[in-house]
């Protein structure tokens, strides 16, 4: 019998925690994650203010943000997409000898597991650009990537998904989202089983009623905040840039909102005013003259 190369050997020696520490990845955080990303978003169906204000949430973090992203969302998303990776490259597909459902969910779950990352990396390069230097940026802005400015969340986010006539990326988003849903509510069945949690024909049955529950709430989450994101007109953007404008102006008057510059669209009057004075003795400034 031949010697098991040294990455077979690696993954069989350690299949039993790899597998549990995948499933549960796929969880916490990052099925976590995706809920509060859908529900964060589809909050614009409601008004500029509502996503802006969540947006402004999310960037308070600081300095602290990158370490929030490769801790808790990139680096568990790299583990298991990889590793998701090697289980599709092992796994015997049989739906086309036993056409059982539970046959169907196994390679549903793997080609959708393929067709989320793909979609998440495309993701990840249309709205952020994956990295954030201006020699980069230079070159992929006018691509049509790297699109999204936090402290224009509505109004650039609208904008990127309506570019080349919105024929190209809302599609691609929809597919995108459906089966990242899809792949996350069926693997809270299959995690169930891999932990022991539910195991008998019986518990499994009333499992899936939950799975499938859970899957098309969540779905209608997301394409509630796929819809908020294509269905904007030239009106709706030029609105929800104004309104973006002045909840930035009013957040750095008030000092909840860093300045940046990087983060919007374009400078306005009140950012330049920070940016030649000290930003403290203009703050100070204000509160003195609101005490007088």
């Amino acid at each position: 019998m031949s010697n098991p190369t040294s990455e077979t050997s690696f993954f069989l020696r350690h299949e039993f925690a790899l597998r549990r520490l995948h499933s549960l990845t796929g969880i916490v955080p990052l099925g976590l994650y995706m809920m509060v990303h859908l529900t964060v978003n589809a909050s614009l169906l409601n008004s500029t203010q509502s996503f802006q204000g969540a947006v402004y949430g999310i960037h308070s973090a600081g300095k602290v943000l990158p370490i929030v992203e490769w801790g808790l969302i990139f680096g568990p998303l790299l583990f298991h997409a990889l590793f998701g990776v090697w289980i599709a490259k092992n796994a015997k597909l049989n739906t086309s000898h036993y056409k059982y459902v539970s046959n169907r969910r196994y390679s549903w779950q793997r080609w959708t597991g393929v067709i989320a990352l793909v979609y998440l990396f495309l993701h990840i390069l249309h709205l952020h650009g994956w990295f954030h230097f201006e020699p980069y940026l230079a070159v992929i802005q006018p691509m049509g990537f790297g699109q999204f400015k936090p402290y224009n969340a509505a109004s650039t986010l609208m904008i990127a998904m309506n570019d080349f006539g919105g024929l190209v990326w809302p599609p691609i988003y929809l597919i995108g989202m459906l089966c990242c849903v899809y792949h996350l509510a069926n693997g809270l069945w299959t995690a169930g089983i891999t932990w022991g949690v539910w195991i008998t024909p019986a518990a499994q049955e009333r499992a899936s009623k939950v799975a499938l529950v859970f899957g098309l709430g969540l779905a209608l989450v997301g394409t509630a905040a796929w819809w908020a994101a294509i269905s904007g007109s030239a009106e709706d953007i030029a609105r929800a840039k104004k309104t973006e404008d002045r909840m930035y102006d009013v957040g750095i008057r008030a000092g909840y909102v860093p300045l940046s510059h990087e983060k919007r669209t374009q400078p306005d009057e009140v950012a330049a005013e920070f940016e030649e004075e000290d930003e403290v003795v203009v703050y100070e400034a204000m509160m003195s003259d609101d005490a007088e």
